[in-house]
């Protein structure tokens, strides 16, 4: 399973995990409205009831000191210049006020302290005479306590939450990570030449992910039909051209061969009916009809056979060849068509060296174009006009060929300048 892979658990780039940062993220959003909106209504709540007890009190006291013209003993009286700022400019906001019942005051005053020095109390002051004053001191801090309490219980509540719900939501987008995993290696499946992989319905699950999976499958059975109509174009016409072509060389064959036209004639059809047979050969490789049929080969002597009868000046070097299973004609096939595309398209000294079960076939021209190490070798493209003109043919044979083998054929430019084909032939599980 997948999701037990310790290199996609890991992956901070995960959907899974992005998903599961996002909803973190929401539950920790919520949690901060509601902690907030919850801190703020007890701490409303703890100061309504300080200031209640605290009036309570200093209602109590200015009674007591009413009939006896004493004040209570836990109560203060002190003057104007003793009360602390706010309360005196509280008392002072009531003195101006008409319809008083005392004339310095008119009313009581409470004052929540929540600085230092004197953190935590409630104070309540009334006037009771002249430059005299009620002062009330209450402690809060069992409110205070209480709220900090309530505090950190949110925030225990939310990491518990998160520690139950990141997983959860990483558990519950498996089925998604699951079918975009699946959909991603059937795209891949296709990439790679199986046109009849398709991603496939997901059960019940109607969404975006389905809609997705729906689409790519049309689009690869689309694909497959155009590619299935161009082979099939590719195949006919080379088949219609073949009877015709014959009767063309046939009647050329008639002609004098020391005339010029007639040469001319002649080395055109040669290099029409090569044309006509790397269309037939590259349909059936296309149409998966090719099988390999290895034998016990001693690459080196094959290569330099197959070189000598290019007919080219071409240097062959296999002094570290080995003895390897593979399809000699198919093999033959490659170096024939990579030695001359070199001789072609390069510029000599055209080499080819055998090292184990390696070949590389080496010209000293302007080397490959940057879109043909990109992407590959392309029918009737040859990706530069410095490499000369062609139809592209010969290294789509060729790398068709290396397929059915199940070698590995790779381009490049050497750092001196020159283009180099390297075919690899060793065994990886050729084309049955």
């Amino acid at each position: 399973m997948d999701f037990l892979n310790p290199r996609a658990l890991l992956n901070p780039r995960a959907l899974r995990w992005k998903i599961a940062a996002l909803t973190a993220a929401a539950c920790c959003a919520v949690a901060a409205v509601v902690g907030f909106l919850v801190h703020d209504a007890t701490r409303e709540r703890g100061l309504r009831v300080g200031t209640d007890r605290t009036l309570t009190r200093l209602i109590a006291a200015e009674r007591e000191y009413d009939r006896t013209g004493k004040a209570p003993a836990d109560i203060d009286v002190r003057s104007r210049d003793e009360l602390p700022e706010p309360l005196a400019r509280d008392l002072a906001t009531f003195a101006e006020q008409p319809g008083t019942d005392r004339p310095d005051t008119g009313g009581y005053a409470t004052w929540y302290d929540a600085d230092p020095p004197n953190w935590y109390w409630m104070w309540g002051a009334v006037a009771v005479a002249d430059d005299r004053f009620l002062v009330v001191r209450d402690d809060m801090s069992t409110e205070v306590r209480s709220l900090q309490l309530l505090d950190r219980s949110i925030v225990k509540s939310v990491l518990a939450a998160l520690l139950f719900v990141v997983p959860l939501a990483a558990l519950a987008t498996e089925p998604v990570n699951r079918r975009l995993r699946h959909g991603a290696r059937t795209a891949r499946r296709i990439a790679d030449g199986d046109l009849d992989a398709r991603i496939g319905p997901a059960g019940r699950a109607r969404d975006e992910v389905t809609e997705m999976a729906a689409a790519v499958d049309d689009m690869a059975a689309a694909l497959q039909r155009k590619l299935e109509n161009e082979r099939r174009f590719t195949a006919d016409v080379a088949h219609e051209l073949r009877t015709p072509l014959m009767g063309l060389v046939t009647a050329a064959g008639l002609l004098p061969e020391d005339d010029e036209a007639a040469h001319l004639v002649r080395d055109r059809l040669r290099a029409l009916n090569a044309l006509v047979e790397d269309l037939l050969e590259i349909s059936r490789l296309d149409a998966g009809a090719e099988r390999a049929r290895l034998d016990p080969v001693p690459l080196g002597e094959l290569v330099a056979d197959v070189v000598r009868r290019t007919g080219t000046d071409t240097r062959v070097g296999a002094a570290d060849a080995e003895v390897v299973e593979t399809d000699p004609r198919r093999v033959e096939r490659i170096v024939v068509n990579l030695v001359t595309n070199a001789h072609r398209h390069g510029a000599a000294p055209v080499e080819v060296t055998v090292t184990g079960a390696r070949i590389a076939v080496r010209d000293h021209g302007p080397g490959f174009p940057p879109d043909l190490l990109e992407r590959g070798p392309q029918r009737f493209r040859t990706g530069a006009s410095e490499r000369g003109r062609g139809h592209g043919l010969g290294l789509t044979v060729a790398q068709g060929q290396a397929e059915v083998l199940g070698a590995r054929l790779t381009f490049a430019n050497a750092p001196d300048g020159g283009a180099v084909a390297t075919l690899d032939l060793a065994p990886r599980s050729p084309v049955a």
